[in-house]
């Protein structure tokens, strides 16, 4: 470990759902959480989104005495213990707004707040948008604060980074839709921690709770500690009240290395296209397959020499796709498709293709050289088709419409999502 880098003890406390009327007799049984984290040595301790008084708020107001003496509870713990403690509570901003917030205490009192950015859903019926976006300093390092669907917006996440974050912390409240009983599926739990983390080259570190609130929002668990190469160090359950541990490396990150999207020219991406796809270069057999195209009514053959039929789509190659404001910047600049000349780790490139089609709301086609094969993911993040062994030439079909549908979720806008870090930056102080 160099000079510049210092390990640190952390913990995530993964709690179980509360509604807001049961605050006051779980909160007891919550500080003991917390404090037995502390004792057990973790010198930074975060604790889930909406802990206080809950997530779910609807038309109640929480009482500034109550947010006030919660305050002063954890603020205790942290003094006997000397950690540092992340904890999701709700706060009023000067003007009286109420914001989705994550407390960042330590011994010597609230080092800061950070206020979550991209409201998800009915997040906007009570809270309102944070309007400042900055590391907080602490006795543990320069801590990246952000709150669950931040973590959705790479430029949020790379933002603090670049502002001189060492580490990303997210407390969540990372729900199920409940598809599948047996797996509670989640894309930010189960993909983009780890992405987050790589592209970033720093630690992340996310609690999120267990159970159901209101009978009506149900969470996954899989609080995640995660290192600097975006692999797991510590993974919660999906249905216990746990707290797992963890040692991560803090410190500068290295410098982002310069890299191109290559965007290019032609006539737009038609409304529907067939697109056939395959890891073949020139030659006689790529003639041939080029022909069977055709026959299966492909109107565009992609391969790892590119192309040059339509405009809107983006070449990128090598580490070129683990930039974020790279890849959001061509987005928001009209690019629908992405082409990525890929060579690394086949299951964190896969990882990867998946978490930016997903982000972006484009579609994404892989030329992976080390495994000698093409895919593509659609902007739900789903692999759609791709080549193996002697299948040599997949297809899928491209939906225009489906690159223009930014709403994930209801009012949930990625694009206002994506630009959003300008208007922060600007309201930097």
């Amino acid at each position: 470990m160099s000079a510049a880098t210092r390990s640190l003890a952390v913990a995530c406390v993964q709690l179980r759902a509360h509604e807001r009327e049961r605050f006051a007799d779980r909160w007891p049984a919550m500080l003991e959480r917390i404090a037995e984290a502390t004792r057990a040595g973790a010198e930074l301790v975060v604790v889930p989104e909406g802990t206080v008084p809950n997530y779910v708020i609807g038309e109640f107001r929480p009482e500034i005495k109550m947010l006030a003496r919660a305050a002063e509870d954890i603020l205790a713990i942290s003094k006997q213990a000397n950690s540092t403690i992340v904890i999701g509570g709700a706060r009023y901003r000067d003007d009286g707004a109420l914001l989705n917030s994550a407390w960042v205490v330590t011994p010597a009192g609230i080092a800061g707040y950070a206020d979550k950015c991209f409201l998800w859903h009915f997040d906007r019926k009570w809270f309102a948008a944070a309007d400042v976006l900055e590391p907080i300093d602490t006795p543990v390092g320069r801590l990246g604060v952000l709150i669950c669907a931040d973590g959705r917006i790479p430029t949020i996440g790379s933002t603090l980074i670049d502002r001189g974050a060492e580490v990303l912390v997210m407390p969540t409240a990372w729900v199920t839709s409940g598809r599948d009983p047996a797996l509670l599926e989640n894309l930010q739990a189960d993909l983009f921690v780890n992405v987050r983390a790589r592209e970033n080259r720093v630690p992340l570190v996310a609690a999120n709770k267990v159970g159901v609130e209101y009978g009506s929002v149900a969470y996954c668990g899989k609080s995640a500690i995660v290192d600097a190469n975006g692999a797991f160090v510590a993974r919660a359950s999906e249905r216990a009240e746990e707290t797992i541990h963890g040692r991560i490396t803090i410190g500068s990150p290295p410098a982002r290395e310069r890299a191109e999207v290559h965007v290019s020219s032609g006539p737009a991406l038609p409304s529907s296209l067939r697109v056939a796809i395959t890891p073949q270069t020139a030659g006689v057999e790529r003639t041939q397959l080029d022909r069977y195209a055709a026959l299966a009514d492909a109107g565009l053959v992609l391969g790892p020499e590119g192309t040059r039929a339509f405009g809107e789509i983006g070449v990128v190659r090598g580490d070129a796709l683990w930039n974020p404001a790279l890849l959001v910047a061509a987005r928001l600049g009209g690019t629908r498709l992405f082409v990525w000349h890929a060579d690394g780790d086949r299951a964190l490139v896969t990882q990867l293709a998946r978490v930016r089609a997903s982000e972006l709301r484009a579609y994404v086609v892989v030329f992976d050289a080390g495994a000698d094969r093409a895919f593509a993911v659609d902007p739900d993040g789903v692999v759609i088709c791709g080549t193996f062994d002697d299948f040599r030439l997949a297809a899928f079909s491209f939906d225009r419409a489906r690159t223009d549908a930014w709403t994930i979720a209801p009012f949930t806008n990625v694009a206002d999502g994506l630009r959003l870090v300008d208007r922060l930056a600007v309201a930097r102080v």
